[in-house]
């Protein structure tokens, strides 16, 4: 399918291992469109490629399976300064939100390459003109994904820019483990023993909060039950892994990470717009795991850096590794 107004073709790329596991990727946002391990499609969106292109689902703004982009996450005030020039970003309510109106997800990728055989893989680029969205510096951004035989999913964004500029990257894949209903039943355990404290508008104050104590306390496997999450959790690096257990599947997704924090999102609702690809619950019928660096940090100097400077090259690399249970 060709888009109106470009001449752009909307691609479905399509890779699978020996295993019988099936990816699905969207050559628009470079956006993983499926994810069928054992039978059970484990990613949460539309139904149908074309979905992605229409005008609701730029409005409704759910990223589903999208690279987020320049910038994940908010940043306040709709700017930022560096090296003391300020730079105006598109924001609303004073909030700057994944990258834009329109930023990556809202682009298309130009495939680079694919490998099919053992791990099959497909690495797509997007090159970003200095202004865009407000941000500085041209800058090329590629992801790779590869599906190894051993059902590890394998997601590795690399930037450069020809000035220096602000990047933080991520995917915003929904998972739904058991591949229909919601996910309260579902078990999450982070090694994170604090999140960053935001404001009504999501924003981090600066300040993190100690999950002693909380219902943000996952650091032993617990049930995700109805704790209302849209929050980030600074990760103890300490090489342990974030998991995720389906109910009634048994399928196990644990996730390995570069990143300083992952954003766990579960929303209350998805929009009725279209038809969704699993049988998804009314409520709470998937959960983000975002791997990135913190939300909002060009106004905070204590949090992880964010610039990326000429001749640097910024990597986010994540690993989600599925395993199966007793039940299959």
């Amino acid at each position: 399918m060709k888009t109106k107004d470009t001449a752009v073709e909307l691609t479905l790329i399509k890779l699978k291992n020996q295993q019988g596991t099936e990816l699905e990727i969207l050559n628009f946002g470079a956006t993983i469109f499926s994810l069928t391990i054992k039978g059970i499609n484990v990613v949460v969106g539309p139904s149908q490629p074309e979905d992605y292109l229409s005008g609701i689902y730029h409005e409704r703004g759910k990223f589903f399976g999208a690279s987020v982009g320049r910038y994940a996450g908010r940043i306040s005030k709709g700017q930022f300064s560096l090296n003391g020039e300020t730079y105006k970003l598109f924001e609303k309510n004073g909030v700057h939100l994944h990258g834009g109106k329109h930023g990556f997800s809202y682009k298309f990728w130009k495939l680079i390459e694919q490998g099919e055989g053992q791990d099959p893989y497909v690495l797509l680029e997007y090159i970003s003109p200095d202004g865009e969205e407000g941000y500085p510096g041209n800058l090329t951004v590629q992801v790779k994904y590869t599906l190894t035989e051993d059902n590890e999913v394998q997601v590795d964004y690399r930037a450069q820019t020809d000035k220096e500029t602000v990047v933080n990257l991520t995917n915003h894949a929904y998972f739904n483990l058991n591949g229909r209903g919601d996910v309260n039943g579902h078990r999450l355990q982070l090694p994170a023993d604090s999140f960053l404290e935001s404001d009504a508008h999501l924003v981090p104050t600066g300040n993190l909060t100690e999950v002693t104590g909380t219902e943000f306390d996952f650091r032993e496997s617990s049930l995700i039950g109805e704790v209302p999450l849209d929050t980030v959790f600074k990760l103890n690096g300490s090489g342990k892994n974030i998991t995720l257990e389906g109910d009634k599947s048994g399928l196990k997704l644990e996730v390995e990470t570069n990143q300083p924090a992952v954003v766990v999102y579960v929303p209350e609702d998805l929009p009725a717009d279209w038809e969704y690809a699993t049988k998804v619950g009314a409520e709470r019928a998937a959960v983000c795991l975002e791997t990135q660096k913190f939300p909002d940090a060009p106004h905070h100097e204590h949090f992880p850096d964010v610039r990326l400077r000429k001749g640097e090259v910024y990597e986010n690399k994540t690993t989600w590794r599925f395993t199966a249970g007793s039940k299959f």
